[in-house]
């Protein structure tokens, strides 16, 4: 998790690096179909890796919420056979 972490720092990092040394950038034109718009090639650069990581994190939710109840139950599972560990335990013949 702190890898991670690290990696999201190291990622604003750049982009905020790549901001600070393109503010002269000319202006670049995106053409979609019957849309034009001009902006900064920044605006772009900095569009997209937004783009890039709200995608990643749209496809991570599902399987983190997964995690988040196996996660759960397997907890639950765990002390419940502890509980049965202990009374199995409890229940033994002593030995002489």
């Amino acid at each position: 998790m702190q890898f991670f972490f690290w990696l999201v720092f190291l990622i604003a990092l750049s982009a905020a690096i790549l901001v600070v040394q393109n503010l002269n950038t000319p202006v670049a034109v995106v053409k979609f179909l019957f849309w034009n718009f001009e902006t900064s090639l920044t605006d772009i650069m900095l569009g997209s890796i937004g783009c890039g990581m709200l995608i990643v994190l749209l496809l991570w939710f599902p399987r983190g919420i997964k995690n988040l109840f196996r996660v759960r139950n397997l907890r639950k599972r765990i002390e419940i056979l502890e509980e049965e560990v202990k009374h199995t335990e409890g229940n033994k013949p002593k030995e002489p």
